[in-house]
């Protein structure tokens, strides 16, 4: 049978979800707890990557195994064997066809700002102190919606067959100290949240219009867009699936 598994991490200490062979992942600690639960070896297939140092509040992986096994019993055993930094939240019996990656027909991330210095917070938001025009940045991210191709905010030398990305939400929230950047779209190009940000906070500095953020979508070139945000303010909120 397959089975998604719905799971949470704080990115601090990993070097991203994927497994690298010389540093630690969520993807290899992941399968190192359930294999030794199930007591075989496991190989989990994530929703997507994330980079170092990134969040997860919701990522779904998939595996296989031949025997059922009593869900509630093993999501207790995980949490109990896995770090505290990583929780899992469910097991889903699925289709065996199946697939947490290629059937998401939609995910969130959220970017946290924190505009007064908190010890407590280091990791968990990017402190930024600059007084930013939230209205504009908000201008300019309804402009995401007139646009396909989001090359410019891709990491260059990627091995992706299209840059083009559909997205459904995006906008720029206040609570008190903290500024959220929420972001919802069908799929994600390599640090393109991270350069979405980055290139609308020159917006909010005044640093450069609506207009050029426009032209710079048009560019399809990364050099003409704006830095990339630090890893450890983003955060993957939600994958949706059109059967769960």
């Amino acid at each position: 049978m397959r089975y998604f598994i719905k799971l949470a991490y704080n990115g601090t200490n990993y070097h991203g979800w994927q497994y690298q062979p010389n540093a630690s992942s969520v993807q290899e600690t992941m399968n190192k707890a359930v294999s030794t639960i199930l007591n075989t070896e496991i190989n989990l297939m994530g929703a997507g990557r994330t980079d170092t140092g990134v969040h997860a509040k919701e990522m779904y992986a998939h595996f296989d195994f031949e025997k059922s096994f009593e869900i509630p019993n093993v999501v207790h055993k995980l949490n109990s064997f896995l770090p505290k930094d990583i929780a899992v939240y469910d097991i889903i019996p699925v289709a065996d066809e199946a697939h947490t990656r290629f059937d998401a027909t939609k995910r969130t991330y959220e970017y946290h700002i924190n505009t007064f210095k908190d010890p407590f917070l280091q990791e968990q938001c990017w402190y930024f102190h600059q007084t930013l025009d939230i209205n504009l940045m908000n201008e300019a991210a309804h402009l995401l919606f007139n646009h396909i191709d989001f090359q410019c905010f891709s990491k260059v030398n990627t091995d992706v067959n299209t840059f083009d990305c559909t997205i459904f939400a995006a906008h720029w929230t206040q609570e008190n100290e903290k500024l959220i950047f929420t972001i919802s779209a069908n799929r994600f190009l390599r640090n393109m949240v991270r350069a979405i940000v980055g290139t609308l906070i020159n917006i909010g500095l005044h640093k450069i219009t609506l207009a050029d953020f426009d032209a710079i979508i048009k560019s399809k070139n990364r050099d003409k867009a704006g830095f990339s945000v630090p890893a450890h303010g983003l955060y993957l909120t939600k994958i949706e699936y059109d059967y769960l």
